[in-house]
């Protein structure tokens, strides 16, 4: 069991207990201990109960909780409590902008016991008539279970990923006993790396079909259906939708590529090709004259124009990166020190170099470093730098946007940074015009070399603050600022749709983790894929430069 599950149900409890009015001081014990437990550098599974007791936070009582969810998978006192809670209100608990205050008047003053109602009544105009609540937070409400709506029944890539790859080997395993060696593909959305997931389409191709649908019974880890359109359709534990197309061998890659791409490709390349069958992919677009198009990039938009004429983009691959920027340390809210983290880059990850971009001053809740802060961590970079040449650790800070656009810092201290990533943490509500006019009064701060996460938004739960893409990107060009990919799945910010743009008004792409623990560093591995879907080159991405090339744009931007 990962600390992130044993977090999550200590603060699910913390929370049910202050919605049914417990002792206040063991819910800030609870809540607290699970802020403890997400931000441990070790795992807790596999401690022994005496270990867990010492552990700085957690305590006899709450170290016996946790010991009881490892061992048995849940803890009573949250079963107890949940039992007393409908499980609408629990669902309610997601909502972001709604805490256990609220949802209590919700459920208690208004009768109103599950998500369902709840939109109704926003939609009614009477949730303004409670206490606490006005029309602003109601419409907030209303958003907010709108995009949660539309979110159900679709995943993260990120999410996807294991279980899509666990799915494809077992499938490969069985297909082993089947006579005709057949041919294994996964499809769709998934093949062409998309940001969001709704379903994944594999697809067998065999010399007797016939035989694989005969033993599709006996294949254990899903259990397939076969529906009246002759596919094959099952469900993960996870809720991951998945279809299995069989089709003879012969036909297997013309199936193939009609399953990957969006419609309007197909259409477009087949239109020219003509029907197989093909012995390859990459005979389909021979035949249609065409150069082979990566399935990232199969979007219909204007990729087969690129390939007529052989323009395609060489895409860039996690082995193009030659540096992790954006990265968190303990000097503000990260897990693992900044030796720690640069050593990972280092030793692990056999890059060049690491940038620490630590959460500025204004950034209190995430223990943002005050000038005299600054000062202590670049004498710790100057001393590792000289520890750990020829690998260099570049002076960064994620420098909070302030509502006028501002940076939080005044000239003197910024120019003491190699670099400035610029991002917004707060007031996340201005409308289009005043949240794009904050950002190109950031960018065109002279300091500013990394325009970070430019939306802000959380997929499938948050759509960030809207903003003039053109506008943004066009003040980037004008003042060579880089756009930062923020390669955490949930984030994937800078939209790919917007990729192309940006590449083709000169400006430079960063693929960041934005890491705040050693771990964090492997999400570059989406900013990749996501930067592979808009058409990244690695001569485009600020991060595959080598040390001494970066080190000059670096001292260039000064």
């Amino acid at each position: 069991m990962e600390n992130k599950t044993i977090s999550r149900n200590l603060r699910l409890l913390s929370q049910l207990m202050e919605l049914h009015n417990e002792n206040p001081f063991k819910i800030k014990s609870v809540a607290n201990a699970g802020l403890k437990v997400d931000k441990l550098p070790f795992a807790i599974q596999g401690k022994t109960l005496e270990e867990i007791a010492q552990i700085d936070g957690l305590g006899k009582s709450i170290s016996a909780k946790v010991w009881e969810l490892l061992e048995t998978g849940t803890i009573t006192d949250l079963q107890d409590i949940l039992e007393k809670t409908p499980e609408g209100i629990v669902e309610m608990l997601g909502i972001k902008g709604i805490g256990p205050k609220k949802i209590l008047v919700i459920w208690k003053d208004l009768g109103i016991e599950n998500i369902g109602e709840l939109y109704y009544a926003c939609n009614e105009n009477r949730l303004i008539e409670a206490k606490g609540f006005g029309l602003k937070t109601q419409e907030e409400i209303k958003k907010i279970i709108e995009f949660r709506m539309a979110g159900l029944g679709k995943f993260l890539y990120a999410h996807a990923e294991s279980t899509v790859n666990k799915l494809f080997a077992d499938l490969a395993l069985w297909l082993n006993q089947i006579s005709g060696v057949p041919l294994l593909g996964i499809a769709g959305e998934y093949r062409r790396c998309m940001e969001i997931i709704e379903y994944v389409p594999f697809l067998i191709g065999a010399t007797a079909p016939e035989e694989v649908q005969e033993k599709i019974g006996s294949f254990e880890t899903l259990n397939f259906e076969a529906q009246a359109d002759g596919i094959y359709y099952a469900t993960t534990l996870s809720g991951l939708k998945i279809q299995l197309h069989i089709c003879p061998k012969a036909d297997f890659y013309q199936k193939w590529f009609e399953l990957t791409g969006n419609e309007q490709h197909v259409k477009e390349v087949l239109s020219i090709a003509g029907n197989g069958p093909f012995e390859t992919e990459e005979a389909i677009y021979k035949a249609a004259g065409l150069s082979f198009v990566a399935p990232e990039l199969r979007e219909g938009l204007n990729e087969v124009a690129l390939a007529k004429e052989n323009k395609l983009p060489t895409l860039i691959t996690y082995q193009d990166l030659k540096g992790s920027l954006h990265n968190h340390s303990t000097w503000s809210d990260g897990v693992h020190t900044l030796e720690q983290m640069a050593t990972y880059c280092k030793d692990n990850l056999k890059m060049e170099y690491f940038g620490i971009c630590d959460h500025s001053k204004s950034a209190f809740y995430a223990n943002g470093l005050n000038e005299q802060r600054l000062y202590a961590q670049h004498q710790e970079i100057d001393a590792l730098n000289a520890k750990l040449a020829p690998f260099k650790i570049f002076k960064g800070i994620e420098s909070d946007i302030l509502n006028d656009g501002s940076l939080d810092y005044s000239d003197d201290i910024l120019k003491t940074f190699d670099f400035v990533v610029a991002s917004v943490h707060s007031n996340l509500r201005m409308d289009e015009e005043k949240a794009t006019a904050r950002l190109i009064k950031a960018i065109e701060n002279p300091y500013t070399t990394i325009l970070g996460h430019p939306t802000g938004r959380l997929l499938l739960s948050r759509k960030g603050y809207p903003i003039d893409y053109a506008k943004v990107i066009d003040a980037c060009a004008a003042n060579k600022v880089v756009i930062e990919i923020n390669a955490n799945p949930l984030r994937l910010d800078l939209d790919w749709r917007w990729h192309r743009y940006a590449l083709e008004k000169g400006v430079l792409l960063a693929i960041n983790p934005d890491a705040h623990r050693m771990e964090g560093f492997y999400d570059m591995h989406y900013g990749v894929l996501i930067g592979r879907k808009g058409g990244l080159e690695a001569k485009q991405c600020l991060n595959a430069m080598t040390l001494q090339d970066i080190s000059e744009y670096f001292n260039n931007k000064k």
